[in-house]
């Protein structure tokens, strides 16, 4: 029998293990989210909504137990934790508040009495997702889909399946019909035949860029439906009008938060020449005096990496882009101790071409990258196969606008950090994928629009 084992990142030792399902036992999973879902898409927006603000009050009320599961099984700041349970209930109550506005018939004038388009639910999604936020990343997906009347499955990652069946108690003891939504903890080589599975009518994935690739070319082979968010190597311009001190808190932030470990994270820092050297110094004290620490030290300012492997893979693109010509200004190197943490590191002389530029350091390491202006800023941005999101720090907000619209990428932030929001649409463009989730656009990725004529 094969196990899915959760694996405490910062002590080395093993929470739980979880016996994987068979494809059989997956498919009858399936047959049952869908004859739930024949039901639930008879209920109005109303009572859909209802349900969802039960789920919301469920994860507020057991934020705190819900955290500790997510830290032990991830290493994020056990605060870290808090929020992101804390954003789950802010979702869920986004949609059950707005959902039946952003699902609203739109009728449009024509030469027929009455011609409309309606937004009808597909049937069940399968949702493939990542560990970074083990919560949250499946609940922006299960909230716009239940509140659209959709069924769902979830193809969790291995090391917080605790998490994932946590999730699918949330939601049975929220009230909705039974196996609306449920886990599928099954080894990755299932996906294809549960995406070949007819009662499975699209599938979203969040995670790397090869997995996207993979459950893209499988979907496409079927004629099911996709939406993929695969990563990114979000670029931030600073510019010489900035408040260094900030940009700097910014920055630090920004790469540390979730040790590291976000899509949207900053990870490439474009500074123009005027301020580089000033830049970098403040940045490289900022870095250096950031705690690592155990997950649940109060002091700690990021943790460990979700796994050794993950934390090893980081210092060999390192260690590659080092040997490329960049140089190692901070860090850089696997400390003496259990647990998979990676210290803040800092990468300068990077350039195109280099695995600090070109691909996701997904970890606790920063590329600063020196710009002669805002033209070159601009071109180095967009120098990446990614385009999830982006940002322009400066003290001229018309002027970061300006840049922001320039940018290649789903998001562009000016003067704040890249931050997913229900009210707003959340996705990437190039290899980070394509599709949207969150907002009007999100939910209705997974709905008929569908065209109504009355003559």
């Amino acid at each position: 029998m094969e196990i899915a084992k959760s694996i405490n990142p910062a002590t080395g030792k093993i929470i739980k293990e979880y016996p994987r399902i068979t494809t059989e036992e997956a498919v009858t999973k399936i047959d049952k989210t869908h004859q739930a879902y024949l039901q639930w898409r008879t209920k109005s927006f109303d009572e859909r909504a209802k349900y969802l603000h039960r789920l919301a009050d469920v994860l507020e009320r057991n934020k705190q137990v819900y955290a500790e599961l997510a830290t032990n099984e991830m290493g994020k700041l056990l605060k870290q934790s808090v929020a992101e349970l804390e954003k789950c209930a802010w979702v869920c109550r986004y949609y059950a508040d707005n959902g039946a506005e952003l699902l609203q018939d739109e009728y449009i004038k024509t030469e027929a009495s009455k011609s409309y388009v309606t937004f009808q639910p597909l049937g069940v999604v399968l949702a493939v997702m990542p560990w970074n936020f083990p919560f949250y990343q499946v609940v922006r997906f299960i909230a716009p889909a239940l509140m659209a009347g959709n069924g769902g499955v979830l193809k969790h990652a291995s090391n917080v399946q605790g998490c994932a069946f946590a999730l699918e108690a949330a939601v049975a003891k929220a009230g909705f019909p039974e196996g609306l939504f449920q886990n599928l903890n099954v080894n990755s080589d299932a996906i294809e035949n549960i995406i070949a599975n007819d009662k499975i009518v699209a599938v979203t994935l969040t995670g790397s860029d090869p997995a996207g690739r993979s459950v893209a070319s499988i979907a496409g082979k079927h004629l099911k439906k996709s939406v993929l968010e695969l990563g990114g190597s979000d670029a931030y311009i600073i510019l010489e009008d900035v408040d260094i001190e900030k940009a700097v808190d910014t920055a630090t932030y920004g790469r540390l938060q979730n040790n590291g470990q976000t899509c949207i994270a900053a990870k490439r820092f474009i500074v123009v020449e005027a301020i580089y050297d000033e830049f970098l110094e403040k940045f490289t004290s900022s870095m250096k005096a950031a705690k690592m620490a155990e997950p649940k030290d109060l002091s700690a300012f990021y943790g460990p990496m979700a796994r050794t492997d993950l934390r090893d893979e980081l210092h060999e693109q390192v260690m590659k882009t080092v040997e490329h010509g960049g140089v190692l200004h901070l860090g850089g190197k696997i400390p003496d101790r259990e647990g998979a943490y990676y210290p803040a590191s800092i990468l300068t002389n990077i350039k195109p071409g280099m695995v600090g530029f070109d691909e996701e350091l997904f970890g606790p390491v920063a590329a600063v990258i020196k710009a002669k202006d805002e033209e070159e800023a601009v071109a180095l941005a967009n120098a990446s196969a990614f385009g999830l999101g982006a940002g322009v720090l400066t003290g001229d907000k018309e002027r970061g606008e300006k840049l922001a619209l320039q940018l290649e990428a789903g998001n562009a932030f000016v003067n704040k950090l890249v931050a997913s929001d229900p009210r707003l649409p959340f996705g990437g463009v190039k290899n980070s994928g394509y599709g949207r989730e969150l907002s009007s656009y999100g939910i209705r990725e997974f709905t008929n629009t569908k065209t109504i004529w009355v003559d």
